[in-house]
């Protein structure tokens, strides 16, 4: 399974793509939403973790940018937490949302594990 993480602070991809990893998932990232659009488009994942504030293009535009096209399943992430919740991210066309920082990446993983299943 694919898993592409968008987000542009170097932690959270370095250590959800280390926990992906270590569960056999293949892994790419992206440093901001224009790469992570782009790399979506193209690499065609399974599942986005998609970060909501980033430079370039924010998560909602790049959920936006995709569009219907993509059937990958998607994570929003976000440290702002009373602005977004799973009721605006299932809006924006996401399937779960993860506040930042995490407590248990663990826990996060296998969340996406269950999403995917």
């Amino acid at each position: 399974m694919k898993v592409l993480i968008v987000d542009d602070e170097v932690l959270v991809r370095r250590s959800l793509g280390r926990a992906l990893k270590g569960k056999g998932f293949e892994v790419m990232e992206a440093v901001d939403g224009t790469e992570g659009l782009q790399v979506w488009k193209t690499w065609q994942p399974d599942l986005v973790f998609l970060d909501v504030l980033m430079p370039g293009l924010t998560g909602p535009e790049v959920l936006k940018e995709v569009g219907s096209d993509s059937k990958a399943k998607v994570i929003l992430m976000s440290a702002f937490s009373g602005e977004h919740n799973m009721q605006t991210a299932q809006q924006m066309g996401a399937d779960l949302f993860v506040p930042k920082p995490f407590e248990d990446i663990f826990a996060i993983v296998k969340m996406a594990e269950d999403l995917l299943s």
